[in-house]
């Protein structure tokens, strides 16, 4: 009998020991009781007999870890405080069922760049790791295909994430032009039969390149050689749940274990990475095209000057993008008489207004309730603050009633088909306007935009967030970017501070100059950042954790506590929410310091990007 260490796969519960009769490989998926239950589990590593009686393994199935999954999930439960278990229960198995298929032999395409793609692209060629810094509109995609068709003339395969699958039905008819059916995507919309479909493809070798989201880094993939990390700027990269990883981050890890070409690639790169990376620049879009840009105060509406903009672009056969944070009708409602917001009963946020629906709805618990008529609390009138996609989208129709005009959120694309109709929509000009969020921001390419209109920056810029400058100056290139791609554009931006976004047209390399000289000593890169996340039902047991766990920090003397107490959003889901803030100049402090504290008392975000 042989003993073997199996960490229970999406579990956070330590690795048990388990017996079987025969050898086993390590990264086996084996079955286990757990209880009275049967769960999943993976073979660590084998162990001596244990002083206590241990149960057997019931089975070995076909699917297996490779060996650079189990090191990746293993750095991701040390850096990301899991375990290992919940840690692989991210990775996607090959299978024995799968043999490596014979792969056909690929024909080089007949792509051909510029002088200033080429120069870029051979300096990608050049290093193992580095950020191709390039304006929007400057062919960084087609610099991709070429390091795709490299890639598959070696033999090798390639990952190209993207920061959400908005991106994907554009990017897929791209990839498909060049490569055919070796190229997959994969997103959490894709139907099961799909998905199935897909995964055969990748475990047996015929599909060599595979575009999608964060999740697409732990792909079953053959002989990987090239990742290229698209709008690597992206908080979307960033898992918001244990393990709250970082995609771009683990690309970066995978590559130099693994030895795969690392290519981050943004026209609006994150402070860290143009400070921490080698940078190839492209200083110019492909075509040149006369950008105006007009500047209007106020705080998140439609102007008069707005709507003739509108008028004059589309008589001119232009198509119009417009901008805001805030989907749903509203992000809040609240009496103008005694000030009472209406409030979610489990969460200490507003619930938006969804007008369509008839309902007012927390977006970060899911409750809804019915729109009341009058204020709760002394039956005045219920008024809104801030306007919504749904709303502008309402008014335009008002004022434009002969354009299609269409709304471009997640209350409105929840499927994978719902997104491709939208954009095919746009893509053949059968809609005049599209009206979304932080979507539109994402890459995009239509020739025939010639009007980007950007509400709502002041909300960005005013974000209890360090990083709140960088995020509204990013979207404001990215939109921007949209329009004017081969025709002479207009943007419209509406803000009562234009001095901080007029002096940086052009010139976000300055930008991020200043910005690094701003955080030097106080937030990344030059600094790394800890929150520790504490939720209870009982707000004075989750105040006492905190008070706990804060008192053996400080013993430790390493770490900086920027701060402890209520979180920004004070409860959600019922629970009361604490955290504390700990910063230090060298990582590997901070990680000491929270590996000590450990108790599983609290959730360890790492490098947060949210602080709400």
């Amino acid at each position: 009998m042989k003993y073997y260490e199996i960490a229970l796969l999406g579990k956070k519960l330590f690795s048990l020991t388990y017996s079987y009769e025969d050898s086993l490989n390590f990264g086996s998926i084996v079955n286990v009781p757990l209880q009275k239950r049967k769960v999943k589990g993976v073979v660590l590593r084998e162990v001596e007999k244990p002083d206590f009686s241990v149960v057997d393994i019931e089975n070995v199935e076909s699917l297996y870890y490779q060996e650079w999954q189990l090191e990746l999930a293993s750095f991701i439960s040390t850096y990301y405080r899991c375990q290992i278990g919940e840690a692989l229960q991210l990775m996607v198995p090959y299978s024995h069922d799968y043999p490596k298929a014979d792969k056909t032999a690929h024909t080089a395409s007949d792509i051909v760049l510029s002088p200033s793609q080429e120069t870029a692209f051979k300096d990608l060629l050049s290093r193992d790791s580095s950020l191709l810094f390039a304006p929007t509109g400057s062919g960084k995609t087609e610099i991709y295909i070429k390091l795709f068709d490299k890639v598959l003339n070696e033999g090798g395969s390639a990952l190209f994430l993207m920061p959400e699958i908005s991106l994907t039905p554009q990017m897929q008819k791209r990839l498909e032009a060049y490569f055919g059916e070796k190229v997959a995507i994969w997103h959490s919309k894709l139907t099961k039969s799909k998905r199935q479909s897909v995964l055969e493809s990748i475990r047996n070798g015929t599909v060599s390149i595979v575009a999608g989201p964060r999740s697409s880094l732990f792909l079953p993939m053959q002989n990987l050689k090239l990742i290229v990390v698209d709008e690597e700027h992206d908080d979307s990269y960033k898992a918001h749940n244990r393990p709250r990883y970082h995609a771009r981050d683990l690309a970066l890890w995978i590559g130099k274990q693994s030895k795969v070409r690392i290519v981050l690639g943004s026209a609006t790169p994150s402070a860290t990475s143009f400070a921490k990376f080698p940078i190839v620049r492209i200083t110019e879009p492909y075509i040149k095209t006369k950008k105006r840009y007009i500047f209007e105060g106020g705080s998140c509406s439609l102007t008069s000057n707005m709507l003739e903009e509108i008028e004059r672009h589309h008589s001119n056969g232009g198509q119009v993008i417009i901008f805001l944070p805030t989907r749903a009708n509203f992000k809040y409602l609240y009496c103008d008489n005694c000030s009472y917001s209406v409030m979610c009963p489990f969460c200490s946020v507003g619930m938006s207004l969804h007008r369509f629906r008839k309902v007012v709805q927390c977006h970060y618990c899911g409750y809804a309730e019915k729109i009341p008529s009058s204020c709760p609390k002394c039956g005045s009138i219920i008024r809104s603050d801030r306007i919504g996609t749904a709303e502008v989208v309402e008014q335009l129709r008002e004022h434009f009633s002969d354009m299609n005009i269409e709304q471009f959120d997640k209350d409105t694309i929840t499927t994978a088909s719902k997104l491709q109709k939208a954009l095919n929509k746009f893509a053949k000009k059968e809609t005049d306007i599209l009206v979304g969020t932080q979507m539109l921001a994402k890459g995009h390419d239509y020739s025939d935009v010639t009007l980007a209109i950007i509400l709502g920056l002041d909300y960005i810029l005013a974000l209890p967030d360090f990083r709140a400058r960088e995020r509204a100056q990013s979207l404001f290139v990215q939109i921007a970017g949209r329009a004017g791609r081969a025709r002479e554009a207009t943007v419209i931006v509406q803000t009562n501070q234009p001095y901080f976004f007029k002096e940086y047209i052009g010139k976000y390399e300055k930008f991020l100059q200043e910005e690094l000289v701003y955080r030097e000593g106080l937030y990344p890169p030059s600094m790394y950042l800890c929150r520790l996340l504490f939720a209870s039902k009982n707000e004075a047991k989750a105040k006492a954790e905190v008070d706990r766990i804060k008192s053996k920090i400080e013993k430790f003397g390493l770490v900086e506590i920027v701060g402890a107490g209520k979180a920004p959003i004070e409860k959600i889901a019922g629970k009361f929410r604490f955290n504390i803030l700990l910063r230090s100049s060298k990582r590997a402090d901070l990680m000491r310091v929270v590996k000590a504290v450990d108790d599983g008392s609290f959730e360890v975000d790492m490098d947060p990007v949210d602080f709400a």
